[in-house]
């Protein structure tokens, strides 16, 4: 492997769990729960390949727009997964943060992911970096209106990223979307500008680690130069 593709923070938009439900005839939320399995066997993927970063897609800015018994349904399995896994991730040494506005959500919800975030502050095996009412241009808008309100006039990207959710942070070596769509839709716009790109046609549901594996070595294979020869 290259040296610049030691994969250090791996990113995924976990896409495909309606379609997957579908495809079974099965309800959308019978996708969004088995997706959750997905992410279990993804945490410990990134632990056996000693991969120190997962920020992963869980719930966009422009989801609010699906169907409310929907919303609601992921809004509890989150909550779920947060609070009966709690003990399972900080056994295994995960450290829980979370990237975007979570004041908008459910009042539980929002106060779980305030204790899995407290209770897992001191772990460093890995960082879980949850996107959670995310959007990348809501974010981007974010740091400027923080800027300008601290009265800066110019600012050094430096200081820019120091307001992103994403400080102290490296950014995406590899951002993988599952079930095949072509496109970011509104994901770490400024993060991701070095990052390369893996779009497996497997649904999320289906992810394993040896879908993980397999995009390792589609990434080890690349050639970054990071704007060099």
């Amino acid at each position: 492997m290259n040296k610049n593709n030691k994969l250090e923070h791996l990113a995924i938009i976990m896409d495909g769990n309606g379609r997957w439900a579908i495809k079974r005839k099965k309800p959308r939320l019978f996708g969004h729960k088995a997706g959750i399995e997905s992410l279990k066997r993804t945490i410990d993927a990134c632990l056996d390949f000693n991969i120190k970063y997962l920020t992963i897609f869980a719930f966009s800015t422009e989801n609010w727009s699906r169907p409310q018994e929907e919303v609601n349904g992921i809004m509890n399995i989150a909550n779920q997964f947060c609070d009966n896994d709690l003990q399972t991730i900080i056994n295994k040494g995960v450290k829980v943060l979370t990237m975007g506005d979570i004041s908008r959500l459910p009042d539980k919800l929002e106060q779980t992911l305030y204790k899995v975030v407290d209770k897992t502050k001191n772990n460093s095996k890995l960082v879980l970096n949850i996107a959670i009412n995310y959007g990348a241009r809501a974010e981007i808008i974010r740091a400027v209106n923080n800027l300008l309100s601290s009265g800066i006039k110019e600012c050094t990207e430096k200081e820019f990223e120091s307001q992103l959710y994403t400080s102290g942070l490296p950014d995406p070596d590899l951002i993988i979307r599952a079930s095949g769509e072509n496109r970011l839709s509104n994901f770490m716009l400024y993060q991701c500008a070095y990052s390369e790109f893996y779009f497996p046609k497997v649904h999320w549901p289906d992810f394993n680690k040896k879908v993980i594996q397999k995009a390792i070595k589609v990434y080890s294979k690349r050639h970054r130069r990071f704007g060099g020869l």
